[in-house]
């Protein structure tokens, strides 16, 4: 596959991961990563996936959107690793949210489906 077609493979994987987080639902947001899925950000360190869920179900947290533009894709037996600028809009505890960040997801193949193990999020410097 050439490098073209793993950034198009990827954008449609992220795209489905970026409506599932817009869902605000767990559940779907679990269709799209492992058990074992951490989030890394500059202000919360390494949060657990149960942290994450806790505060998207108690309303603390609410993604209104999301978008990422895959650039790079690198695969290395069954895990892929995935790099792209994404920006997205919400609110955290009542306050507007946005967000222009470089994301680097971690994939692995899982039963021929690419699921996320880890996201890192780094702010674009303005």
């Amino acid at each position: 596959m050439t490098d073209e077609q793993l950034i198009a493979v990827f954008q449609k994987i992220e795209n489905e991961f970026n409506q599932a987080v817009i869902s605000n639902k767990v559940d779907e947001i679990k269709h799209c990563i492992t058990p074992e899925w951490v989030l890394v950000d500059s202000q919360g360190g390494i949060i657990p996936q149960e942290r994450f869920f806790y505060v998207l179900e108690q309303g603390m947290l609410s993604h209104s959107s999301m978008t990422k533009k895959v650039l790079r894709v690198k695969i290395y037996g069954d895990t892929a690793l995935v790099t792209g600028r994404g920006q997205n809009t919400g609110s955290w505890q009542g306050q507007p949210l946005e967000a222009d960040e470089w994301i680097t997801d971690v994939y692995h193949k899982v039963n021929d489906i690419w699921l996320c193990v880890l996201t890192h999020l780094t702010p674009v410097k303005k």
